[in-house]
């Protein structure tokens, strides 16, 4: 695989993966392709080594391990961590609303959205609907309308004089998309009867009755793209932290089977990761012990590991330079990005980031560094949060990006396949520390 292959796959991985359900779904597919056994959390496990195996947790977040030849308690892990969602509208449980005579669906914001950017785009709803069946058992679904059916139309300029000095947006009043003009307001039309049409026509769902609950979130339906004269530039939504992922994957798939390497792909890091399948949940705990079996192993397994947390970092903006400190403005398709932050905000120590930089230098891949000002705040990863509930030396690292948590991103052509060759050869490393 070369560079222009990996960076096209990795459009493909994204444009397929509008929610963590089907980001999910799409590695675990990838995963078992290439030989991986599915584990599942509710039967006992008969693990080998050397093996390699992958297990997810609630439809959105995904483990998968390489259990290496050499001994596990000598060698440890070498993970790889990043997250399945980014920031967008989740639609509410009741979101029928007709104003106007035009129908419209209520949301909620999930995350921390740029939301301008929302406002004038051509949208589709995807996600997992839970419906019962004819047989009465309750079975869940994922879907993708695929087609643009929604956009939020911008209030014209004539109407609001400041929109471009003091725009500001209401999330209740202002965000409803726009998917139907109804001819009789008096018939309030119904969301889940409207789920329930496209599950029978269009996903193959013959058994289903009715409709009982669903995750669903809108997303921008233009497709990824390399942009740019020279094509130095990838735009495209949620490469937060899509991008991470599809990188963690491809090193694992390309990882030797002498040392033990594992990927954690984990579900609402944009909302604080405090859930099941988050990463401040049990999860990665779990996996880690059942693969140990006892306490003992596992404190010693965790101090021979060593996490890369991968999320992307702030590329200093031409147009907003001011924004970042004078010494630390990783620039695009120059190199992955180590943030570090005096407040534990980000994971990496000394340690781990002298480990990174030595594994650069071998794997020919430069390294940028990234500060956050001091008079501002500083965002945070799941780096931090495994690090304290799991106890493994963490480092973050990411490639860096404009516009995060824009419905549009934009990242360097060169970048992710570099951040590729320095997970790849972390991988592959044996006593590291």
């Amino acid at each position: 695989m070369d560079k222009d292959q990996f960076n096209q796959g990795m459009l493909s991985f994204i444009e397929r993966s509008p929610t963590p359900f089907h980001a999910t779904r799409g590695m675990l597919d990838t995963l078992l392709a290439a030989g991986f056994t599915q584990l599942n959390e509710a039967d006992a496990w008969q693990l080998e080594r050397p093996g390699k195996y992958v297990v997810t947790r609630n439809d959105s977040s995904l483990i998968a391990f390489i259990l290496g030849e050499k001994n596990l308690l000598k060698t440890g892990f070498r993970m790889l961590g990043a997250h399945t969602d980014s920031p967008c509208l989740k639609v509410k449980p009741q979101p029928d609303k007709v104003v106007q005579g035009y129908y419209q669906l209520g949301v909620e914001v999930y995350g921390g959205a740029l939301l301008n950017p929302w406002f004038d785009r051509d949208l589709s709803l995807a996600g997992r609907v839970s419906y019962l069946s004819k047989a009465g058992r309750i079975e869940n679904v994922m879907i993708n309308f695929e087609q643009p059916i929604a956009l939020i139309p911008s209030l014209a300029i004539h109407l609001d004089k400041g929109a471009n000095k003091e725009r500001t947006i209401n999330a209740q009043l202002h965000l409803p998309p726009l998917i139907a003009q109804v001819e009789d307001e008096g018939e309030l039309p119904r969301f889940n009867e409207l789920l329930l049409a496209h599950l029978v026509e269009q996903t193959s769902c013959d058994d289903v009755t009715k409709v009982l609950d669903y995750e669903l979130y809108f997303y921008d339906t233009q497709p990824p793209g390399l942009v740019g004269l020279d094509q130095q530039f990838i735009a495209s939504a949620r490469l937060d932290n899509l991008l991470s992922c599809y990188v963690g994957l491809q090193s694992l798939l390309a990882a030797g089977g002498e040392q033990s390497s594992m990927l954690i792909c984990s579900d609402h890091e944009e909302v604080g990761s405090a859930s099941c399948c988050g990463a401040q949940g049990p999860f990665l705990r779990s996996v880690l012990e059942r693969i140990c079996g006892d306490n003992e192993s596992l404190t010693r397994v965790v101090d021979r590991s060593i996490l890369i947390s991968a999320d992307n970092a702030h590329g200093i903006h031409p147009n907003y330079s001011d924004k970042h400190d004078e010494n630390h403005g990783p620039l695009l398709n120059r190199g992955p990005v180590i943030k570090t932050n005096a407040n534990q905000r980000y994971a990496t120590n000394s340690v781990t980031s002298a480990l990174i930089r030595h594994l650069g230098e071998q794997a020919g891949v430069p390294l940028q560094s990234f500060v956050t000002r001091s008079d501002m705040g500083c965002g945070s990863t799941i780096g931090p949060i495994m690090a304290a509930e799991v106890g493994v030396k963490t480092l973050d690292i990411g490639v860096p990006t404009f516009a995060m948590h824009s419905i549009r991103e934009l990242a360097g052509s060169e970048d992710a396949w570099m951040l590729k060759q320095l997970v790849d050869q972390f991988f592959k490393s044996d006593s590291l520390l």
